[in-house]
């Protein structure tokens, strides 16, 4: 079987790429996604793959079953692209402005869809089940994540798998290890208030801007001196927003 599979998985690369290319060309973003689920299940439809949708709001799963019992294995792709505009000169660029597939989520989804269509006709060989689970809203907290495991994605799973493409690994490279591999994320907002004047007199204003910026640096002291220095941590300032004076 894992002979035929990876013939199969060779055979189907061009769809797999195109499949890629397209999602890359519709983006979007995060809890707004219409067409890209639209256009997994109409994929899974055409080829008679068991299929849920909307499921904890814009999810999709496809369920393959094997003739012989066993683990139900899961694997996971995520669907949302992010608030960036492109700026490549690529035939499939987005063409949606200020929306493009920066992370990979588009690659992860022709991924997991080329596996699920590679997989099915050989389900008579397949011992137990393999369900194809694709979130949406995975670029935001808390994520649709959440959502699909309210739903009931994650019922009777005895192991999960996912991917991330990486650029620094060598085309066909996989990388894994032990522990953690990818971070998850806690988002924080701190509004610092002040009082304003004229630049000639900063000793008659409290200078937020000032105050922030000596913030944003103190920060990092945060990692450096309160985790333990054999927990990976990282703490990021996403953007900064000060000052409506020219």
């Amino acid at each position: 079987m894992q002979t035929q599979l990876f013939e199969a998985l060779e055979q189907f690369e061009p769809t797999m790429i195109a499949l890629r290319r397209d999602f890359h060309r519709h983006p979007e973003l995060s809890f707004q996604e219409v067409r890209t689920p639209e256009r997994i299940a109409a994929f899974y439809t055409e080829r008679g793959i068991p299929h849920q949708t909307a499921v904890g709001d814009r999810g999709v799963v496809a369920t393959i079953e094997g003739k012989q019992p066993g683990p139900t294995i899961a694997v996971r792709a995520d669907f949302d692209a992010l608030p960036l505009q492109e700026e490549t000169t690529l035939a499939f660029r987005s063409i949606h402005p200020g929306i493009m597939h920066a992370c990979g989520h588009d690659g992860h989804t022709a991924m997991v869809m080329a596996l699920a269509a590679t997989l099915y006709p050989l389900r008579d060989q397949l011992q137990g089940t393999i369900r194809i689970i694709h979130q949406h809203g995975e670029e935001v907290f808390p994520g649709g994540a959440i959502q699909m495991i309210e739903a009931g994605v994650l019922e009777g799973v005895d192991a999960i798998f996912a991917t991330h493409l990486e650029n620094d690994l060598p085309v066909g490279t996989i990388g894994f290890r032990e522990g953690h591999t990818l971070c998850a994320i806690d988002e924080f907002e701190i509004i610092v208030h002040g009082q304003g004047g004229h630049a000639q007199a900063p000793h008659k204003t409290k200078d937020a801007l000032v105050a922030g910026a000596q913030l944003v640096c103190n920060l990092q002291h945060l990692v450096s001196r309160r985790v333990d220095p054999f927990e990976p941590a990282v703490l990021a300032i996403g953007s900064f927003h000060a000052g409506t004076a020219p």
